[in-house]
């Protein structure tokens, strides 16, 4: 007899985006996080992917956070105001007119799965 498994258990809405979250989090790919979790990698990729309207709520997107630099009076500015540096090693800088809320929406962009 065949035992049940995270592979075919129904998931509610709730747990779904629970579950894109987590791996959107984890810097993982889409199959190692599926491996690690044992769920199956063409679910997770129909859930993260899917392109239709979902009757998922979509958590709202976390303010911005950064932490203010005061820089020593004569230093030379440099051409950009702002490095954001990601747990991927990937490093981007923007400009003193970027808005903070483009800045946030930049990065989280970054860190989504190609």
């Amino acid at each position: 007899m065949r035992q049940a498994s995270n592979h075919y258990r129904a998931y509610t809405p709730e747990e779904i985006a629970a579950w894109i979250s987590r791996f959107r989090a984890s810097g993982l790919g889409l199959h190692a996080f599926a491996a690690q979790h044992r769920l199956s990698p063409n679910r997770l990729h129909y859930w993260v992917y899917d392109k239709r309207p979902s009757k998922l709520a979509k958590p709202p997107a976390p303010a911005p956070r950064f932490q203010e630099v005061k820089l020593a009076v004569g230093l030379p500015l440099a051409e950009w105001a702002a490095e954001i540096c990601l747990s991927s090693g990937l490093a981007v800088r923007f400009s003193g007119t970027a808005a903070p809320a483009w800045i946030g929406a930049v990065v989280q962009e970054l860190r989504r799965p190609c």
